[in-house]
């Protein structure tokens, strides 16, 4: 190592905790940063995403799941996220200029030495990085792919605060749906999502049963459901669906924030015989194991729509990397709401 060797930090889990993941669990560290070799660049980062799934990686047993874009952590590995960053060296063989914008997969740090293929060249005078790195163009995927929101459909949208719902409620009005009800855990939220949203009602765990709120607020049934919870929430979503709903499962966040410890079980009892007369579909679905080709399209109508001012981006802004662990901290507690992204400094 010699005096001109580019110094960096980077956030790693520093061991194993089960329930609540606390921003000491995390140490901000110094490394060197490595030239990149053959075929790689060096990116310097500008933003990064944080995300709830990192507390299910960061469990002891976690596995590689396919469908799930994380990595298993073990005590001592850096986190990883969607990041945006300026490439400022290339190695042997890369074509990609120095100077040039990219989205890659390797956030929680100042510095990335990645290949090359793993970037995504960002060319646009002007970049929004919520656009980018935010979930919208998972919520686009599951309304035109995995199901279609049909004009004068009913869409409900659980978990409608976080990084999927708050785009997903919005989407599903664009593309038709005349009542859009959410869910989410208190009324501050339900207001924000009403008044900043566009949520037409919302219901939440802190009121009345969930079964009760839903069948008042959709007395005529749900057409879609775009679920990111389970449990509960989308076992009384599907009581009252209508004849031909389809129902699209995103996640299970129900699990994945256990209180007393993140997993990939999330149980919850069906009937299944009224779901089988009224003809309703019942689909997983992975946007980026499913539908990658739909990313550039979700950047091509987000132009169309922003335009128009028919649509918002909402999200959480954090300054610096040692913020970063407790923004982690907040997101999984859900005091924090819709897209989470840490801006670094310089």
């Amino acid at each position: 190592m010699t005096e001109h060797t580019l110094k960096a930090r980077e956030v790693k889990l520093l061991g194993y905790h089960s329930r609540e993941l606390k921003a000491e669990h995390f140490a901000v560290v110094e490394t060197a940063v490595a030239e990149p070799g053959p075929g790689q660049v060096l990116v310097r980062n500008r933003w990064f995403r944080v995300s709830i799934s990192t507390r299910l990686m960061a469990e002891a047993g976690a596995e590689e799941v396919k469908g799930i874009p994380f990595l298993p952590l073990k005590p001592g590995d850096t986190l990883a996220d969607g990041a945006i960053g300026e490439v400022i060296r290339v190695g042997a063989g890369v074509s990609l200029s120095v100077g040039s914008l990219v989205m890659h997969p390797l956030g929680w740090r100042d510095y990335a030495v990645l290949p090359v293929e793993q970037c995504t060249l960002i060319d646009a005078p002007v970049v929004d990085p919520a656009a980018w790195l935010g979930h919208g163009w998972t919520a686009y995927a599951a309304l035109v792919k995995a199901v279609q929101v049909r004009p004068g459909d009913t869409v409900f949208v659980t978990s409608g605060a976080g990084a999927i719902g708050s785009m997903a409620g919005q989407i599903a009005r664009l593309l038709g749906a005349t009542r859009v009800i959410g869910s989410t855990s208190n009324q501050e939220k339900a207001r924000w999502m009403q008044a900043e949203l566009g949520y037409d009602a919302v219901v939440t765990r802190e009121g009345e049963p969930i079964r009760e709120q839903l069948a008042r607020m959709a007395p005529e049934g749900i057409d879609v459901i775009v679920d990111m919870v389970g449990g509960e929430q989308l076992a009384a979503a599907l009581e009252i669906v209508r004849h031909g709903a389809r129902c699209v499962l995103l996640g299970a966040v129900s699990a994945e924030l256990n209180p007393h410890s993140a997993t990939l079980k999330a149980p919850v009892e069906l009937d299944t015989f009224p779901l089988i007369l009224r003809g309703v579909t019942l689909r997983g679905f992975s946007a980026d194991e499913e539908a990658p080709e739909m990313f550039d399209a979700w950047i091509r109508q987000l132009a169309l729509w922003q335009r128009d001012g028919g649509i918002r981006i909402p999200h959480t802004l954090v300054k610096g990397l040692v913020q970063a662990p407790l923004a982690l901290q907040e997101a999984c507690a859900g005091h924090l709401k819709s897209l989470v992204l840490v801006e670094l400094e310089g």
